[in-house]
């Protein structure tokens, strides 16, 4: 083997992964950015070079559609095999598409997931699957695809098993993999990269040139391409949000303290949240969440007793058989007061403060769902002023919690204005 070093072909962002991956320290890695960001470069190293340190280990590829598998990831591992002086160890095919180590029997196997009989029928004839990488993750239907391709791959292989999951982050956060990022699990390590962290004479004047380029000429534009953010499409209901981790220390100088719970019905979850309403700074922080389908009532009584204790529980006024069970448990569960243009109300008035801060750790429903709510769109793309009803489960637990204070607030406005009583 040629005498290279692995650390001066992964890029400098990727080099903490490189040694995770090394320890076993995740079986999951979401590695997302934008364009020249290395990602793909550093995975088909990562796979070549493990395949050397474990003559059991083999790698299969997957990208949506089986035609771009030629052209993008088989081109990318045949890369990294030459960046590595390995092209003597490895034989290449075409008919089936697949890399191979012809001393050991290992190979790289190429697969598109729109044939889903493919992924049964896959056999190794020796070792086990040692790395799935899903390139351009975000073109897949949703997370459900990708782990029913798992369990039928990485079945057997153990602790072993890495997959990675790279993409560039589509501009809208309603996307399921944007969605997907923000929600803690255990065993996936999320990482974020930029050109901006590669050595540029990697990538070349005309990249960096054209990046530069469009930075100054649209910069909102060039956050998406090139940042790898999700700056979605402009639709964005809550442009004030700020998706932060509170720290320990925060949560315990909070005093005032609000409770709002949706009730969900069939599939809908029921959806308890726990805010503090700063006024002075006219900020909102959603500090804990409940957000569960299907749930005996028993439990969500004890999940809210264990959160909200005796505190008073602003609740969807739909079900009052509901709220009288929780009353009946010793909860201070009341009912919202709604009525005409509520909704409207509620999230005008959350979307003009200064800021809805929401700790995406012990909050991800609701870092999810305030992130990717967006204004509706007609047949022709134009947004409209509706907010949509679906995905909106924490919104309405808020909207409930912070009645007191913004009706409050348009009552005075009334009474001055000569209309009250």
């Amino acid at each position: 083997m040629a005498d290279i070093r692995l650390s001066q072909l992964i890029a400098p962002p990727f080099h903490d992964v490189h040694r995770d991956v090394l320890l076993g320290g995740n079986s999951e890695y979401l590695l997302k950015g934008g364009r020249g960001s290395g990602k793909s470069s550093y995975i088909s190293l990562e796979i070549v070079s493990g395949l050397l340190r474990d003559d059991q280990a083999n790698a299969i590829v997957y990208r949506k559609v089986g035609e771009t598998l030629r052209g993008s990831v088989y081109e990318q591992i045949a890369w990294a095999v030459e960046m590595l002086g390995l092209q003597r160890w490895f034989r290449f095919r075409l008919s089936p598409l697949e890399i191979e180590i012809p001393s050991s029997g290992q190979r790289i196997a190429f697969n598109g997931s729109d044939d889903p009989k493919k992924s049964k029928g896959i056999k190794l004839r020796r070792g086990y699957w040692r790395f799935l990488w899903f390139e351009e993750a975000s073109d897949f239907r949703g997370m459900d695809e990708l782990r029913t391709i798992k369990a039928s791959i990485v079945r057997g292989s153990g602790e072993k098993a890495a997959t990675f999951m790279s993409y560039n982050p589509p501009q809208s956060m309603n996307n399921w993999i944007n969605a997907e990022a923000l929600v803690p699990t255990d065993g996936r390590l999320v990482h974020h990269s930029t050109y901006e962290q590669v050595p540029h004479e990697w990538l070349g004047a005309d990249f960096i040139r054209d990046a530069e380029a469009l930075r100054a000429r649209d910069e909102m534009r060039w956050r998406w391409m090139y940042g790898g953010e999700a700056t979605g499409t402009g639709g964005a209901v809550f442009g004030n949000l700020r998706l932060e981790c509170i720290p320990e220390s925060e949560h315990n100088r909070f005093d005032r303290l609000l409770y709002g719970l949706d009730f969900g019905y069939a599939v809908d979850p029921d959806a308890l949240v726990k805010l503090h309403y700063e006024r002075r700074t006219r900020t909102l922080y959603v500090l804990d969440e409940y957000c569960k389908a299907q749930v005996p009532l028993a439990r969500l009584i004890e999940a809210a007793g264990q959160m909200c204790g005796r505190a008073p529980i602003t609740c969807d006024s739909a079900d009052p058989l509901i709220i009288a069970e929780l009353r009946r448990a010793g909860l201070g569960a009341i009912g919202a007061k709604k009525g005409p243009m509520s909704v409207e109300h509620g999230i005008r008035w959350l979307r003009e403060l200064d800021a809805i801060v929401i700790d995406p750790v012990r909050c991800p429903n609701s870092a999810r769902e305030f992130s990717g709510y967006e204004f509706r769109q007609d047949k022709y793309g134009n947004f409209m002023e509706a907010y949509p009803d679906a995905n909106n489960h924490t919104i309405d637990a808020a909207r409930y919690a912070v009645e007191s204070i913004s009706t409050a607030r348009v009552a005075k406005v009334i009474s001055r204005s000569g209309l009250g009583i």
